[in-house]
């Protein structure tokens, strides 16, 4: 076969002003095919850029329901008639601290001991939301409110943090007297992860009462959705699980409280938000486990955000009022303390 000729350069001119025909052609095809394009795109990339704001907004919400860090402290804001004691240590870290609020008066009260939120890896036992309102509401009825810090994420994993705020709390009772308080008249009460961590003590006692803690009359565990760890894990959920509960199956359950619950735990009250889908069912999950093994637990689904379980408890309403019947009927020292609100005073 004779090889094509090449072309002459009479003919030259020609096929450049072909060839530029074709890419003129090609260009303008493919910028109409992007301008057709670009507003999917646009549409498509901002939808994800608002997927991930969302999910980031909610991880913080699952976090402590609240801004934490940016939070204004609690400390200048003390109801009148009320004395804080700040920055009681329990342990050499300089975390395992906790502030005490107390009638000045004080004598032979009844103690709630608070522990916050911030999903294992944040939080302070001064922010508003964890104290203001409970300090106003329960302090000026003559309680003693107990608000603790514990070491966070990296430095100790949830079981270590339980382990914290079981220290913490036989400190205190060893210490009550000497604030006007009662080491037999205590009450345990979290919100988010620290709900999680109340809820594991009140499960599994030993690991406070192994530390010399005397029995609590009851918990109140303020909107966890960590009560039965293994289904969180095994389940679609939030980056901030991984981070708390790691992979180990065998650590999952030992830090559930309903995997932990034992015969003649103390009474509980878990107070769940039904603006969330997991809340809720692990309460009620949890609360037939302990009924069924002979102990007292209840449920108080509230139309509030987890955030807001935790900042308006204490307002005055009927979900503290709620509350407070929980508390009334742990015991007869608490319920001759806490009186009913007068039908004038309640909204």
């Amino acid at each position: 076969m004779l090889p094509t000729p090449l072309p002459s350069p009479r003919n030259m001119p020609f096929m450049r002003l072909c060839a530029w025909g074709v890419a003129l052609a090609v260009l303008g095809t493919l910028a109409w095919h992007g301008a057709s394009q670009a507003g999917p795109l646009r549409d498509w990339a901002a939808k994800r850029q608002e997927a991930r704001a969302a999910s980031a907004s909610t991880e913080q919400d699952e976090d402590d329901g609240l801004a934490t860090g940016s939070e204004p402290d609690a400390r200048s804001h003390l109801p009148r008639g009320a004395q804080r004691i700040a920055d009681v240590s329990y342990g050499a870290d300089a975390a395992q601290r906790f502030d005490v609020y107390k009638p000045t008066d004080a004598r032979d009260a009844p103690v709630i001991f608070m522990v916050h939120g911030g999903g294992w890896r944040h939080g302070s036992k001064s922010a508003r939301g964890v104290v203001q309102n409970k300090v106003s509401h329960w302090v000026g009825k003559g309680f003693i409110v107990i608000s603790t810090d514990y070491r966070l994420l990296p430095d100790a994993d949830p079981l270590e943090q339980a382990r914290d705020v079981a220290q913490a709390l036989t400190t205190a009772q060893a210490q009550a007297s000497k604030w006007g308080g009662d080491a037999q008249q205590f009450i345990l009460m979290g919100h988010s992860a620290g709900a999680h961590l109340v809820a594991l003590i009140n499960a599994s006692p030993i690991l406070a009462t192994g530390l010399g803690a005397k029995p609590w009359l009851g918990t109140v565990s303020l909107d966890s959705a960590a009560l039965n760890v293994p289904s969180v894990m095994e389940g679609k959920h939030l980056r901030l699980y991984d981070k708390a509960f790691g992979i180990d199956p065998g650590f999952w359950q030992a830090t559930s409280p309903w995997h932990q619950l034992s015969k003649g735990s103390a009474p509980l009250l878990a107070v769940c938000s039904t603006r969330r889908s997991d809340s809720c069912p692990q309460a009620e999950q949890y609360r037939d486990k302990a009924i069924a093994q002979g102990s007292r637990a209840m449920v108080l689904p509230v139309k509030l955000s987890h955030g807001e379980v935790n900042e308006q408890l204490g307002l005055p309403g009927g979900y503290t009022d709620s509350v407070d019947t929980f508390l009334r009927s742990l015991s007869s020292e608490v319920a001759r303390v806490l009186k009913p609100a007068s039908p004038s005073k309640q909204r």
